[in-house]
């Protein structure tokens, strides 16, 4: 004869897995409802009207988080780019409140010199002479040589007289350094080096400017009104010439150069009281 206790351990067992089997179906909704109701309120745009007000009051940029403010190599500019690639398609509070977290950790790093701030450098802009007539004429080739031989000897002086490139381009660079005296050495360094070069009978000529002032920095990028007049003194610079502003020269040992005659550089965008001069090494005895 069958034994009743077993037939009744039996039920109970069945019992105790379909409670089981109940308080896990009503966990599982419960934590599905809590989701739904957490990314309403995430979403909601009172909740991301109030994080868009705290951002506005954090220290630092408001907008750090979009492409241009996390281009560079900064700790903070990294992991933006990381948070941003997780960004939920909607607006969304939490993210906000992330990229806030994020914003003042930039605005701490700048506080501290290590980004944008009032600390003033020294910008140096080249670019190559006639480099677009000779690509037209020598070809895909020869140009691709010329830019990496050129390439090559400018980022050689820049990091010489330890400065930092800030970008490439095309056929010049832009490079900050601390000192003016270092961006002056690096400029005269590197026309000596572009001098020597030949590619295709080509004999390629720089010019090249340099500007003291207090440039923006966003993202692995410099901007503003100092960058714009750095590139205007380059540009007024002839070939194989270097022009600096007397705003740099100031700051620079002058002892073992020539010096052109102090002009007030003419050129739009350029400040009225911007004043430059051609400087050389001077010849030895």
């Amino acid at each position: 004869m069958a034994d009743p206790r077993g037939d009744r351990g039996d039920e109970d067992d069945r019992d105790g897995d379909a409670q089981r089997r109940a308080a896990a179906s009503r966990a599982a909704r419960a934590l599905e409802a809590a989701r739904r109701a957490a990314g309403r309120a995430d979403a909601h745009p009172f909740s991301v009207r109030v994080v868009e007000g705290l951002r506005r009051r954090l220290p630092g940029d408001e907008r750090f988080g979009d492409p241009l403010s996390t281009a560079g190599r900064a700790p903070a500019e990294v992991v933006a780019r990381e948070v941003q690639a997780f960004e939920p398609g909607r607006p969304s509070a939490v993210h906000g409140l992330g990229l806030g977290a994020l914003q003042v950790w930039q605005a701490l790093a700048e506080a501290s010199g290590r980004g944008r701030g009032d600390r003033p450098i020294a910008l140096l802009l080249t670019d190559l002479v006639r480099f677009s007539s000779f690509a037209l004429e020598a070809g895909d080739t020869a140009t691709l040589s010329l830019l990496r031989d050129a390439g090559g000897a400018l980022e050689g002086a820049v990091k010489t007289h330890r400065g930092t490139i800030v970008k490439r381009l095309g056929d010049g660079l832009m490079a900050s350094f601390a000192h003016p005296q270092q961006a002056v050495e690096a400029a005269l360094d590197g026309l000596d080096a572009i001098a020597a070069l030949e590619v295709d009978g080509y004999d390629p000529q720089m010019r090249a400017g340099v500007h003291w002032g207090r440039p923006r920095r966003l993202g692995g990028d410099l901007f503003g009104v100092d960058v714009n007049v750095a590139a205007r003194i380059g540009e007024a610079a002839g070939a194989q010439e270097l022009l600096v502003s007397e705003a740099a020269l100031a700051l620079v040992d002058v002892d073992a150069l020539d010096l052109g005659r102090s002009k007030r550089l003419k050129a739009d965008g350029a400040p009225k009281d911007l004043r430059v001069r051609r400087v050389r090494r001077a010849a030895g005895p």
